[in-house]
C-alpha cells in the first residue's frame, strides 16, 4: 500500500486508535480492584477523621475496625434494616430513589469510652456534587467533627470546604435548638460570630466568594440530618431528673448508714 495515500493514513490512524483504546481499557480493568480498594479505605479515613482519628490508607481498615462498633442502615422511621450493609450504601445512587426505599447509613464509634454517631452527607455545590461526614457526640446534638469534599468546586473559593480551617468551624456547634427542633448548621456570610465562640447559634462563618457552595453545605446538613431525627429522638440518652437523683443519693446514704 502506498504510504503517501489517504487510505494508508486513515488505516494507520484507525489502527493506532484501536491499539490505544485497547491498552487503556486493559489498564483500567487491571487496576479496577486496586482503585475500588483505595476508595474503600479513603472512605474509612474520612469517617475516622470526624472523630479525630488520623491515619494513612495502610492502617485505615485496622483502626476502622477498632473504633467503629456499629454500622446501621436506617429506614425512614429510624429503625435499622439489618439486610443492608451500611458501608456499601452509595448516597450518589441512594438519593435518587424514592424516600421509602432509601437507606440512611449511620456509623457508631467508641473512643476512650465516649460514643459518637457519624452521618454521611451529600448535596449540591455550585458546579457539581459535594459530600462529607459529620460526627455527633453522645448527646446526638453536638458536632465532634466534620469533613467535606467536592467534585468540581472552584479552586480557592468553593473548593476551600476541604480545608481544615473551614471544617473546624463546625466543631462544638449544635444541630438542635433547646426545644428539640432540628436547626442544622447555616453557613452564613452575615454571621455575627466570625470567631465561632457562640456554639448555640447554629451558624458558621461562610467562605468569602463561595456563597453558592456555602448554601449547598447548609442545605446538605438540613436535608440529610432530617432523615436521622427519628433515630436520634428514640435513642437520645435520658438525663435523670434532679428529684430522682436526690432520691437515689438519699437511698444510698441510708443504706450506708444502716450498714455502719
Amino acid at each position: 500500500m502506498n504510504r503517501d495515500s489517504n487510505a494508508y493514513t486513515f488505516l494507520f490512524a484507525a489502527v493506532m486508535v484501536l491499539v490505544v483504546a485497547s491498552s487503556l481499557a486493559f489498564t483500567a480493568t487491571a487496576l479496577k480492584d486496586k482503585q475500588n480498594e483505595n476508595v474503600r479505605k479513603e472512605k474509612m479515613q474520612n469517617i475516622l477523621s470526624t472523630i479525630g482519628i488520623q491515619t494513612d490508607r495502610d492502617q485505615a481498615e485496622e483502626l476502622y475496625n477498632q473504633y467503629i462498633t456499629q454500622e446501621l442502615a436506617l429506614v425512614a422511621d429510624g429503625s435499622n434494616d439489618e439486610s443492608v450493609q451500611a458501608f456499601k450504601v452509595e448516597l450518589a445512587i441512594e438519593t435518587k430513589k424514592p424516600l421509602e426505599q432509601q437507606r440512611f447509613p449511620l456509623y457508631v464509634a467508641e473512643v476512650e469510652a465516649e460514643k459518637f454517631y457519624i452521618v454521611p452527607l451529600r448535596g449540591a455545590g455550585l458546579w457539581d456534587a459535594i459530600w462529607g461526614y459529620v460526627a455527633l457526640e453522645d448527646d446526638m446534638n453536638t458536632i465532634k467533627g466534620a469533613v467535606f469534599d467536592h467534585k468540581g468546586e472552584t479552586a480557592g473559593l468553593g473548593a476551600e470546604i476541604t480545608q481544615g480551617w473551614f471544617q473546624d468551624r463546625f466543631v462544638g456547634e449544635k444541630i438542635f435548638n433547646a426545644e428539640g427542633e432540628l436547626m442544622g448548621i447555616n453557613v452564613s456570610k452575615t454571621n455575627n460570630d466570625p470567631s465561632g465562640l457562640d456554639k448555640e447559634d447554629h451558624e458558621v462563618d461562610a467562605i468569602s466568594g463561595a456563597t453558592i457552595t456555602g448554601d449547598g453545605v447548609t442545605a446538605m446538613f438540613s436535608e440529610r440530618l432530617a432523615h436521622y431525627t427519628p433515630y436520634f429522638k428514640n435513642n437520645t440518652p435520658v438525663e435523670e431528673a434532679p428529684l430522682e437523683e436526690a432520691l437515689e443519693q438519699a437511698s444510698e446514704e441510708t443504706t450506708i448508714a444502716y450498714q455502719n
